[in-house]
């Protein structure tokens, strides 16, 4: 006992550095994770689609982007914004390192082209998963202040719950406290990985919104048990 109080008096409480570092972390396993996933998905479920199956669902999810985000607080022409830099990724990934050049001109070596053609469906899909990242990176960031707006009326929602029950004779709860607050930011960046890592194309609406609600619930019951005294 002596030992684990030591312990938990030697930890220190994490700071706000830690949030942009979970957001980094959730964005490269994200990235990773769909481009894996695609690629068992040209293995074992559509070979005969190959990289045109990652093509078509970037243009869709561009579709869904351009024609959703026309307006927005944060940037005032989304979609140029989004076409910039869909332009920049298919360059600098794929013709500036040559790759493009390699996969249609192999040259006369019999391995470099039996390579170049067997691993063709692979890199473009990664390639066309990247471009899809990157959109749906735009669609979460535009989507940012919905997840404010759902956060701060959840912590005003909370805390007329916690005044309530400071008033009046409700009990405290540390352990509801200290496990909803662990999940504050689960909420939302596990909503993120699953959105960011779908092999096809979904409307964001149907992701973010259910996530947006649930981070503004769970800031709303982390707020309510806050005790009552400081």
């Amino acid at each position: 006992m002596a030992e684990e109080s030591v312990e938990r008096t030697q930890q220190k409480p994490k700071g706000m550095l830690h949030i942009p570092c979970d957001v980094i972390k959730t964005l490269l396993v994200s990235l990773v994770l769909s481009i894996v996933v695609e690629w068992l998905c040209i293995a074992f479920i559509w070979p005969e689609q190959g990289y045109q199956h990652s093509k078509n669902v970037m243009t869709e999810e561009f579709h869904y982007f351009s024609q959703e985000f026309q307006r927005s607080i944060l940037y005032a022409e989304p979609a140029v914004l989004g076409k910039w830099l869909l332009s920049q990724t298919y360059y600098w990934l794929f013709q500036f390192t040559g790759i493009e050049q390699w996969l249609h001109h192999p040259g006369t070596n019999n391995i470099v082209r039996s390579m170049a053609y067997y691993l063709n469906a692979y890199v473009q899909s990664a390639l066309y998963v990247t471009m899809t990242f990157i959109i749906r990176v735009l669609i979460i960031l535009f989507t940012s202040p919905f997840f404010l707006l759902a956060g701060l009326i959840g912590l005003v929602e909370g805390l007329v719950q916690r005044d309530l029950r400071r008033f009046g004779v409700g009990r405290e709860s540390a352990f509801k406290y200290h496990h909803a607050k662990r999940w504050v930011m689960p909420s939302m960046l596990m909503a993120w990985v699953v959105y960011l890592s779908v092999p096809f194309s979904v409307h964001p609406n149907i992701i973010l919104i259910p996530a947006a609600v649930l981070f503004g619930l769970t800031i709303a019951f982390t707020a309510s048990n806050f005790k009552k005294y400081l």
